[in-house]
């Protein structure tokens, strides 16, 4: 995708916007290759933090200002900065082409709450597509050249590289993601007893690397799992700990390694293990493909 390719985009609606975290996300639609046909596609613009260069030379930097207020002590206003080639002002991610569940996943949309013990075994055949980028990380075939480690081993190995909604520059909201490599770890369900020493190796292989390449000290970092996940091979997310507006952070989705670590090693070495059997109570948003699934299956508790 090129800037070229960006100036096609033909604009439908706005999905969702988010004030506390600068992101606005847009329907629309980019025309085919030749040119009759066209296939949606979200854009999800992100207003980048000011670079530290800006807020040490503000008066260089400020175009105009306006001022809204003031009283004794306070005053507020608005600015504008000058336009610069060296600093880009916003991130952009894409989604092209865009399947029905993207657009319900980025759209506005009500949440409810439930304990559940197990929808089922299996995530929904929508819900798999994601896998398919998943896939390509893994074989190498796309990302290979941000792969920040791999460990190969076929049953425990993974690999650890930057989320695409990291801008890769801006420590205080470094995210990183380890996906594994076997397709048979779905969920945190799936996890058990055995899988202790991948999990702490992807504790301290990502602590090792970010101390190398940021000069992150160890507890510079949140380790945590989702469930629901946004796609159903097993990952987890990492980010700075001072990031604590990160999407899908809060109580009731993300899950701390940490804690997940110490149920395993409270796991019986035979049997369904303790994540597995125990109660999860998580919140799935109106538009996701499990909801319905999940109230159904609240409506038959007492």
């Amino acid at each position: 995708m090129y800037f070229e390719d960006l100036q096609m985009f033909q604009f439908e609606r706005i999905l969702n916007e988010d004030p506390l975290m600068h992101i606005t996300t847009v329907l629309g639609r980019f025309p085919s290759q030749h040119g009759t046909d066209q296939s949606p596609a979200i854009l999800r613009i992100e207003r980048l933090p000011l670079p530290n260069s800006i807020s040490q030379s503000l008066a260089e930097n400020l175009d105009r200002f306006s001022l809204t207020e003031h009283t004794d002590i306070y005053s507020w206003g608005s600015g504008w900065l000058k336009s610069t080639s060296d600093r880009p002002d916003v991130k952009i991610n894409i989604i092209h082409p865009a399947t029905d569940v993207h657009i319900r996943k980025y759209s506005t949309q009500d949440y409810r709450m439930d304990p559940v013990v197990c929808l089922s075994s299996s995530s929904p055949p929508n819900l798999n597509r994601s896998r398919h980028r998943v896939h390509d990380i893994l074989s190498g075939t796309s990302e290979a050249e941000a792969v920040l480690h791999r460990d190969p081993s076929p049953e425990f190995g993974y690999v650890i590289l930057p989320d695409m909604k990291w801008d890769s520059t801006t420590i205080s909201t470094l995210y990183l993601v380890a996906i594994v490599l076997t397709k048979d770890i779905r969920s945190l369900r799936d996890l058990k007893k055995r899988h202790l020493g991948m999990l702490r190796g992807i504790r301290t292989e990502t602590t090792r690397i970010v101390n190398e390449k940021w000069g992150l000290e160890g507890g510079s970092l949140r380790f945590y799992i989702h469930y629901q996940p946004s796609y159903y091979h097993f990952h987890i997310h990492i980010v700075h700990v001072n990031n604590v507006g990160t999407y899908g952070s809060t109580v009731g989705q993300a899950h701390l390694l940490d804690d997940i670590i110490s149920l395993l090693e409270l796991d019986p070495d035979e049997g369904p293990s303790i994540l597995e059997r125990m109660t999860l109570t998580y919140a799935l948003g109106t538009q996701h493909g499990l909801y319905k699934d999940m109230v159904a299956a609240q409506s038959t508790l007492s």
